[in-house]
């Protein structure tokens, strides 16, 4: 084993890394050319400055590109940028060292390192990695299994700018929790190249079963089981099993996960639509209706108030169902919400019928056109708090194993490489969200479900240095083409995205930086996710957080007058790819961003705000100003700034 790692946390020895080539793709603007405003700067010891240019990156081969080694080793210093947490925003420098973030401020208080590589982020944004919460890396699904595997799969997500997944372990029926458990980690710990929890699935029921989930809590890093009311015969837990998963999960101090559809009723439907001759994959959605998930949806919540446990539905795609956890949410009930890139950036209105095999998941994307917007809408009013990719990926020939029998078509989509991008182009660019939501929905909001923030989800001093440096003004257009998937198709074929991670860093690792792409098998480690997570058990006991009392309209991104059966009023696709939307409404900006590591209120996207606010006016950071003040009224309140009258929109 001559050089070969060890994992200390399991004994098993772990391949050494492999260097990945650089790989080539559309993470340009429309012409293909990068922002020559960007510039990389490498400052030696004697304080010397060698600029290359922005243009020449991908020319650039390989050896002549920084060691990944030294990247992870060395100190880097991002300067100019706008750094966006999901409860402020300033421009300020963030500098990292071994792999932590040890810096946020102004760089005139700071003094640059010897030997410290600079990035200049000039009119970029600078946000936390990404955290996709629902992933399905390497699973046996459907008589198959899925093609990325923890390599594949964590490689696409850096790609797209996501730097932690959280996976799920999913038993057998009858199978050990603790084997399934260690089977995963056997799987995912050689291959990560970014940081990783697991969620662990709940697929049957008995003592057992109990005993192992108090010891994957105690002694294995894990905070949430995940139970299914669907998939009868396989995973299908009944009522009053669940009522006993979600009472331990309380006793435990874990998160209780629920995949909400009623099992019984797509079974009789599923029967029914084969006798009578629909067998293709039309029968899917059919036999799955909204009502379906959204029955699911409040029954699940009901057991969970029974039990006093707190909820978290996974994988929300409609409208119905979303409207379930926003009254559950008002009736004071600890619920929160999952959606998917998926649900945002499709609808099967425009497939066509022999496409449809290809875009089979459940709980099915649904047909209204109408469907991705009200999803992004409760995603805006903190109905819905996360956004997951769900991504379990099979290639066409896998997908047609189903073609004659719509039953047995490997559910499963793509997506983690895809999520910011699709939830940027969904949510900021049509202006229904700001960047500081949008790290709260992509990142921070599921740190602090499963315990892991500060050290994720945040940029502050002792964070971890997963970050993105992220361009607005920057347009590429999905496809399997160009994707670091394994799937042979992409769901999102041919959708224009704007806004593009130009680099992403995980751990102090520049892992992607314009064209190249730069991993390791193995760089990545398993995150455990402490149990009695205080965002969540804080909102159960009733325990005030310092921000409680600041209006409702920091969590709501102040659109609470949003009518949600409204129609668009615009195209998808905004003309305009050079500034933030005209609807985009600054938050106060921070001054400072502490290392304060106080959670924000329970049920809210805004966190402990420090002392120190300013005025976004007087920002350097640009943003249209010349909202129509009639539509402003019809759907945004606008508040003054602390102190006086605000010369724009606070």
């Amino acid at each position: 084993m001559s050089e070969a790692m060890v994992d200390s946390a399991n004994g098993r020895a772990k391949p050494e890394a492999r260097l990945e080539e650089p790989i080539c793709r559309d993470l340009r603007s429309t012409d293909g050319t990068a922002d020559a405003s960007t510039q990389i700067e490498t400052v030696t010891s004697e304080s010397s400055t060698n600029t290359v240019p922005a243009e020449d990156i991908s020319s650039m081969e390989l050896a002549n590109a920084p060691n990944d080694e030294e990247s992870a080793q060395n100190r880097l210093y991002i300067k100019r940028g706008h750094v966006v947490n999901h409860d402020g925003m300033q421009q300020a420098d963030v500098y990292i060292e071994d792999g932590t973030v040890r810096y946020v401020g102004s760089g005139a208080d700071f003094v640059v390192p010897g030997g410290c590589r600079t990035i200049d982020a000039t009119g970029k944004l600078v946000m936390p990695g990404g955290i996709d919460p629902h992933t399905h890396f390497q699973l046996e699904f459907g008589g198959t299994v899925s093609v990325d595997d923890f390599y594949k799969g964590t490689k696409a997500a850096v790609a797209g700018g996501t730097t932690t997944i959280l996976d799920f372990v999913l038993p057998k029926k009858g199978e050990s929790l603790l084997e399934a458990y260690d089977a995963w980690r056997a799987r995912a710990d050689p291959k990560v190249v970014c940081d990783y929890g697991l969620h662990v699935g709940i697929t049957w029921w008995s003592k057992s079963v109990r005993d192992e989930m108090r010891i994957l809590c105690q002694e294995r890093g894990v905070n949430s089981f995940k139970c299914f009311m669907a998939y009868k015969g396989l995973y299908q837990l009944n009522d009053s099993e669940l009522y006993e998963v979600f009472e331990t999960c309380k006793e435990l101090g874990a998160v209780a996960m629920v995949h909400a559809e009623n099992g019984d009723i797509i079974a009789k439907n599923v029967t029914k639509l084969l006798t009578e001759g629909v067998t293709g994959p039309e029968g899917h959605e059919l036999s799955r209706s909204e009502e379906v998930e959204a029955e699911a949806t409040n029954r699940a919540c009901v057991i969970a108030h029974q039990t006093k446990a707190p909820l978290y539905v996974t994988r929300v795609t409609s409208k119905l169902a979303a409207e379930q956890l926003s009254q559950a949410k008002r009736r004071g009930l600890v619920v929160y919400g999952e959606t998917l890139a998926s649900s945002l950036g499709c609808t099967l209105t425009s497939v066509k019928p022999n496409q449809l095999v290809y875009y089979t998941t459940s709980p099915p994307i649904r047909k209204d056109p109408e469907t991705p917007r009200h999803l992004v809408k409760f995603l805006a009013l903190d109905d819905l708090q996360t956004t997951g990719s769900d991504n379990c990926t099979f290639n066409r020939n896998q997908k047609e194993l189903g073609l004659k029998d719509f039953s047995k078509i490997p559910n499963g989509v793509n997506g983690v490489e895809d999520r910011m991008s699709v939830v940027w182009e969904k949510g900021v660019q049509t202006g229904l969200i700001d960047p500081q939501r949008f790290v709260a929905i992509t990142s921070t909001n599921a740190a602090k479900i499963f315990n892991l923030y500060p050290r994720k989800g945040r940029i502050a001093p002792g964070s971890d240095a997963d970050l993105l440096i992220w361009d607005p003004k920057a347009v590429r257009t999905i496809s399997a083409s160009t994707h670091h998937q394994a799937c042979d198709f992409n769901i999102f074929e041919g959708m224009k995205c704007h806004g593009v991670p130009e680099f992403v860093i995980v751990r102090g690792r520049v892992c992607v930086e314009y064209d190249l792409i730069r991993v390791a098998e193995g760089q990545g480690s398993f995150l455990e996710t402490p149990v009695y997570p205080s965002f969540v058990y804080d909102a159960l006991n009733g325990v005030a957080r310092p921000d409680e009392g600041l209006e409702e309209k920091h969590a709501r991104n102040g659109i609470q007058g949003l009518e949600l059966n409204a129609k668009s009023g615009h195209e998808v696709d905004i003309p305009d790819t050079y500034a933030l939307p005209e609807k985009y409404i600054p938050g106060p900006a921070l001054s400072v961003i502490s290392g304060d590591s106080q959670l924000s209120t329970p049920h809210s996207a805004r966190g402990h705000r420090p002392d120190g606010q300013k005025n976004m006016q007087e920002s350097t950071f640009s943003i249209s100003e010349e909202l129509d003040k009639s539509e402003a009224r019809s759907c945004i309140r606008v508040r003054a700034p602390p102190g006086g009258k605000s010369s724009g929109f606070w």
